[in-house]
C-alpha cells in the first residue's frame, strides 16, 4: 500500500480501485497509524475538516464498507472496528505500507556508515513523488509536509553518511539543487560546502559558504551556527582530511550535549509528539522562542515524552542541549535553586568557573547573552514551580525550552507565552503496545484477557504499567489478582521511584493539610466528578475558599478540570486519595458525605419544581437541609444541572442507602423522576424507584410506600416489564384503599390504564375511568384535567372519537387555565391523534406541531420522539412524503438514544416503506 506518491494499493499484482479522492482519503487516514484505532471523531476531521457535513459519518461508513469490499483477496490486511474507531491491521511481520517501511528502515539506519547509506538508500527509493498524492484537504496538505519533513531529514542523514565516507563528489549535483530549494537551512549549505571540497572544488565552497553567510545576515540577522562553522573550519584548514572529519582544526566552540539516554521502550503519545513538532515549526517560521510545559501527574510519563522527543529532533538543535532534573517534587532533597542550575549551564556553555558571575540574576543576564544567536534546547525536568523556571529561559529566539512539571505552571502560560501539554493515562491500545515492547507480543497476545483487565486496573498510567512489566516471571493473571485484592500497594516496589504510590505520595508533601484533606474527601464523594457548590459543601469551606484548594489541587496535576468547570481525578490518583481518606477522623469523613448528599437532595428537590411546579407530592413536607443548595434561576439551568449531575445523583442515592437514610432515598427518586422521563433515562428511572420502594418500607408514612410502588410501577412499564409493573401497581392500590387514600388511587389507576392500553383498551378505559371519578370528588383541577384526556384517549382508541374529543377539550381548558405546559403537550398530542383517524389531517399537523414546540421547550426529549412519530402520519396521509420521513428519521435517532428498542425497529419498518415514494417536498422546520 503507498502512501509516499499517489495514493494507492497493489496486493498480488493486482491494483486496487481505492474509489474516489475522498475514499482514497479514508484508507490513507487510516494506513498512517496503520495497526492502531483511528477514533470515528479524528477520521471524520482527516476525510472532510474540522467544519465536517452533518452526514459525514454515515458517509464514512459507507466509504469503510466499500474499502473493505476492495480490499477482499488483500491476504493479511483488513479494515476492523474497535472501541472508538476503525484500524487497518496486518497479520505480517513485514510493514505493508511504504510510510511505515520507510520509517523502520530509517530506524535500522545505525552503525557502520556503509550500513546507514544502504538502509537510508533503501528507505528514499520508496518515495514516487509528493506523499499522498490525490488526496486533498487541510489534514492531507499537514501530512503531506511533515512527511516531506521526514524524506528531508532521510536525506540529510544519508548526505552526512556519504560525506563521512568521502564520498562527497557523487552528491554535489543532488546538493546543489537541494541548497537552491533551501537556501538558509544550514545544514545543507554545510553539507554542499564538503561535497565541493571532496569533489576538488574548495574555492567553490568557500565563495558558496560568503554568500550563504551574507543572505543569514541580511535576512535573518544573525550568524552561521556551529554546523556551518565547523563545515567551513574543514575546508579551510590545510590538513582536514574530505573525509569530513575535523583533526587539526583547533579549538572549537563548546557543543553541550546534555540529554539524558532517551527510554528504551516508549509507545503512544503520538498526537503530543506531533504537537510538539508543531509548536517549533511554528515558532521557526516566525521567528520566536518556544516554550512547552509538559504537565500532569506522578507517573504518566512527563519525562519520556521530552526525551523521546528530544532525542527524535537533535538535528534542529545544531548548537547543543541542556538537561537539567530540577528536583521539585524529589523526596529526599530540595528543589534545585535558578543559581546552581545556571552555573552548570554556564561551565557547560564555555564560560570558565571563575568567570561565573556570583548573583542569579548576572548568571542569567549572561546565559541569556550566550544562547541568543544560538539553536539551542533547553530541558528542565521535574520543575517545580514558575519561579524556578523563569531565571532558566534562553536568551535566543530560535532556542527552545521543554518542561515537565506536576505542577500546571499557570504563570508560565500567561506571564510567558509557554503551551501546555497535559498528560492523561495512554489509551487502551497505547497501554497494550507499551505491554507488548516490554514483555513480547506473543507474551501479550497469550494472556489477552489478563492484559485487557490490567490495562483497565492500571488506568493507562505509563509507571503502573512498567512496573508491572518488569516483572516479567509473575505470569499477568496473579498480578491481575493481586491488583483486585491490594489495589495500589499491589505495585509498590523496593525503589521509591518505581513506586506508584511513593510517587504520588511526594506530590501531596507539596501540599498544605488543608488540601490533602480535601484531595481524600473529594475521592470518597460520589461521582465521577464533582462542581464547585458541591465541592464547598463536601469541605466545608467558603465557595472563594474551596475554589481556591480546588485551583491548587488542579495546579498540583492531582485534579482535573473540563470545560464546564467540573473536576475530576484519575483513576489511580482517586485510588491512592481514598487510602488516605480511610485516615481522616470518622467523624470528619462522616459529616463531609452528609453535607454533600444533603447538597444533591435540597438541590434536586428545587431543580425538580423548575422543571414541573405541580410535581409535589401530597401530604409530604419537602426535604430539610442544613448544606447550602445551588441556586438555580430556571427551567433551562435545572434541566442543564441534572444533565451534569446525573450519574452523581444515582451515586449519591446509592450513599444514602448505605448510611440508612431512607428519607434523602426517597426524596431523591422523587426529585430526579420528572428528569428520567424527559430525557428517556428509563433504567436510571427504574433503578430510583427500586432503592426508593426499599427505603419506603422503612418510613413511617404511607404516602411514601403508595408513591414508591406507583413510580416503579410506571417505570418497569416504560421498559416493557409488563408483571413486574402491574404486581407494583396492585401493591399501591392495595395500599391506596387500605389508607383510604382515593387521589393515590387515582393514580394507580392511572398508571395500570398505561399498562394495559394497546393491549386491552377496554380494561385501560375501566381504570382510567374509575380514576377519574375518585378525583372528581378532590380538589385536583391538574389531576382532572389528566384523567380527562387518558378517558379521551382509550375512547378514542375504542372508536368513539365525539366523546373522546370532548374530554381532550375539558383536559386542554384546564391545562391552560392553570399553566401546565406538560399536561398541555400531553392533551395536544391526543388532539392530534384523534384528527387524524377521523380524517382531519391538517389539523392533526397543527396539534402535532403545538405539542412538539411544549415538549422541546420543556427538554422532553423522551416524549417529543413519540409526538415526530405521531407527526409523520397526517403528512404521509397528505402525501408529504419527505415531511413524513424528516420527522421519523428524527424520531427513530431519538428512540436509538433512548434504548427504545421495539419503538425503533417499528418505525424503521414505516421508514423502509414509505421509502418506495416519489414525491418530494421542501423540509419541514418544524420537524
Amino acid at each position: 500500500m503507498r502512501l509516499l506518491g499517489e495514493v494507492c494499493a497493489e496486493f498480488a499484482d493486482r491494483s486496487v480501485d481505492l474509489g474516489t479522492p475522498r475514499q482514497r482519503c479514508v484508507l490513507a487516514a487510516l494506513a498512517v497509524d496503520a495497526g492502531r484505532v483511528v477514533p470515528v471523531d479524528r477520521l471524520v476531521e482527516r476525510v472532510w475538516g474540522a467544519d465536517a457535513p452533518p452526514r459525514s459519518r454515515s458517509t464514512l461508513h459507507s466509504y469503510i464498507s466499500r474499502l473493505r469490499h476492495a480490499l477482499v483477496g488483500a491476504d493479511g490486511v483488513a479494515i476492523v472496528r474497535r472501541s472508538g474507531g476503525y484500524a487497518l491491521i496486518t497479520d505480517t511481520t513485514e510493514p505493508v505500507v511504504d510510510l511505515h517501511r520507510f520509517r523502520e528502515l530509517r530506524a535500522r539506519a545505525r552503525g557502520d556508515d556503509g550500513h546507514v547509506v544502504r538502509a537510508l538508500t533503501e528507505a528514499l527509493a520508496l518515495w514516487r513523488g509528493k506523499a499522498l498524492t490525490g488526496v486533498g484537504g487541510e489534514w492531507a496538505q499537514a501530512e503531506r509536509d511533515r512527511l516531506d519533513q521526514e524524506r528531508l531529514t532521510a536525506q540529510h542523514d544519508l548526505a552526512d553518511a556519504v560525506l563521512r565516507a568521502g564520498d562527497g563528489r557523487e552528491l554535489v549535483a543532488e546538493l546543489a539543487a537541494r541548497a537552491a530549494r533551501h537556501p538558509l537551512d544550514e545544514r545543507v549549505a554545510g553539507q554542499y560546502l564538503l561535497a565541493l571540497h571532496q569533489a576538488g572544488r574548495t574555492n567553490d565552497a568557500l565563495e558558496h559558504h560568503r554568500q550563504v553567510r551574507a543572505r543569514l545576515i541580511e535576512e535573518l540577522g544573525t550568524e552561521p551556527g556551529t554546523i556551518l562553522q565547523d563545515a567551513h573550519r574543514q575546508v579551510l584548514t590545510a590538513d582536514a582530511p574530505p573525509t569530513g572529519t575535523s583533526r587539526g582544526a583547533g579549538p572549537r566552540p563548546v557543543v553541550p550535549r546534555q540529554l539524558r539516554a532517551g527510554p528504551l521502550v516508549f509507545a503512544g503519545r503520538h498526537d503530543e509528539l506531533h504537537r510538539l513538532d508543531d509548536l517549533v515549526d511554528a515558532a521557526r517560521s516566525g521567528g520566536t522562542m518556544v516554550i512547552s510545559a509538559i504537565t500532569g501527574a506522578g507517573g504518566f510519563g512527563k519525562t519520556w515524552l521530552a526525551l523521546r522527543w528530544a532525542h527524535r529532533r537533535l538535528a534542529r538543535f545544531p548548537d547543543g542541549q541542556l538537561f537539567v532534573d530540577l528536583r521539585g517534587f524529589d523526596p529526599d532533597s530540595a528543589p534545585m535553586t535558578p543559581t546552581a542550575v545556571l552555573r552548570g549551564f554556564l561551565t557547560a556553555l564555555g564560560v570558565a568557573p571563575g568567570a561565573v558571575p556570583s548573583d542569579v540574576h548576572a548568571r542569567s543576564a549572561l546565559f541569556r547573552s550566550l544562547t541568543a544567536d544560538k539553536r539551542v534546547l533547553v530541558v528542565l525536568d521535574n520543575a517545580a514551580d514558575t519561579d524556578q523556571v523563569v531565571p532558566l529561559l534562553p536568551g535566543g529566539e530560535a532556542c527552545t525550552v521543554v518542561v515537565t512539571s506536576r505542577n500546571q505552571l499557570t504563570g508560565l502560560v500567561t506571564g510567558h507565552g509557554a503551551h501546555r501539554l497535559p498528560l492523561d493515562g495512554l489509551s487502551d491500545d497505547e497501554a497494550r503496545e507499551l505491554l507488548a515492547a516490554r514483555l513480547g507480543a506473543p507474551q501479550v497476545a497469550a494472556q489477552d484477557a489478563a492484559v485487557d483487565e490490567l490495562i483497565g486496573l492500571c488506568g493507562g498510567v505509563p509507571l503502573a504499567l512498567s512496573v508491572i512489566a518488569a516483572r516479567s516471571r509473575v505470569p499477568l493473571s496473579v498480578t491481575v489478582a493481586e491488583l483486585r485484592e491490594s489495589g495500589l500497594a499491589a505495585l509498590d516496589d523496593d525503589d521509591p521511584s518505581a513506586s506508584l504510590r511513593a510517587v504520588l505520595s511526594w506530590s501531596l508533601r507539596a501540599l498544605a493539610e488543608e488540601h490533602t484533606a480535601a484531595l481524600a474527601l473529594l475521592a470518597v464523594a460520589p461521582g465521577p466528578d464533582i462542581g464547585l457548590p458541591a465541592a464547598a459543601n463536601l469541605t466545608g469551606l467558603p465557595p472563594t475558599a474551596a475554589r481556591a484548594v480546588l485551583r491548587s489541587l488542579e495546579q498540583a496535576s492531582l485534579l482535573d478540570r473540563d470545560a464546564h468547570g467540573r473536576y475530576r481525578m484519575h483513576d489511580l490518583i482517586r485510588a491512592y486519595a481514598t487510602d488516605t481518606a480511610r485516615r481522616l477522623p470518622g467523624g470528619v469523613r462522616d459529616a463531609a458525605l452528609r453535607r454533600v448528599i444533603d447538597f444533591y437532595a435540597h438541590t434536586a428537590h428545587t431543580a425538580d419544581l423548575l422543571l414541573d411546579v405541580h410535581h409535589r407530592p401530597v401530604g409530604l413536607a419537602p426535604p430539610t437541609s442544613v448544606a447550602h443548595p445551588h441556586p438555580l434561576p430556571d427551567a433551562a439551568a435545572a434541566t442543564a444541572w441534572f444533565d451534569a449531575e446525573r450519574t452523581t445523583l444515582l451515586e449519591a442515592q446509592h450513599l444514602a442507602a448505605l448510611q440508612r437514610d431512607h428519607r434523602t432515598v426517597w426524596w431523591l427518586a422523587m426529585s430526579t423522576n420528572t428528569f428520567h422521563h424527559r430525557r428517556g433515562h428509563r433504567h436510571d428511572r427504574r433503578a430510583t424507584w427500586q432503592a426508593a420502594a426499599h427505603a419506603a418500607a422503612h418510613l413511617p408514612d404511607s404516602i411514601s410506600r403508595i408513591i414508591a410502588h406507583q413510580q416503579l410501577g410506571g417505570a418497569c412499564a416504560a421498559l416493557g416489564l409488563t408483571e413486574d409493573a402491574v404486581g407494583q401497581l396492585d401493591r399501591a392500590i392495595a395500599l391506596a384503599e387500605e389508607h383510604g387514600d382515593p387521589y393515590q388511587q387515582a393514580h394507580a389507576h392511572q398508571a395500570l390504564a398505561r399498562v394495559r392500553g394497546g393491549r386491552d383498551d377496554r380494561e385501560a378505559l375501566d381504570h382510567a375511568t374509575h380514576a377519574l371519578r375518585l378525583l372528581l370528588g378532590l380538589d385536583a383541577p391538574l389531576c382532572q384535567a389528566h384523567a380527562h384526556n387518558a378517558v379521551g384517549w382509550y375512547t378514542a382508541r375504542l372508536g368513539d372519537c365525539d366523546t373522546a374529543r370532548d374530554h381532550f377539550r375539558t383536559a386542554l381548558a384546564l391545562h391552560r387555565q392553570h399553566r401546565n405546559a406538560t399536561g398541555e403537550a400531553n392533551t395536544l398530542d391526543s388532539l392530534g391523534y384523534i384528527e387524524h383517524n377521523t380524517g382531519n389531517h391538517h389539523l392533526a399537523i397543527h396539534h402535532y406541531r403545538q405539542a412538539l414546540v411544549l415538549r422541546r421547550a420543556l427538554g422532553n426529549v423522551y416524549d417529543a420522539a413519540s409526538t415526530l412519530e405521531h407527526l409523520g402520519h397526517p403528512y404521509a396521509a397528505l402525501g408529504r412524503h419527505d415531511h413524513a420521513r424528516t420527522a421519523w428519521r428524527t424520531a427513530l435517532e431519538l428512540y436509538r438514544q433512548q434504548g427504545r428498542n421495539d419503538d425503533a425497529e417499528q418505525l424503521q419498518g414505516q421508514l423502509d416503506r414509505s421509502s418506495t415514494s416519489t414525491t418530494t417536498n421542501p423540509p419541514d422546520p418544524q420537524s
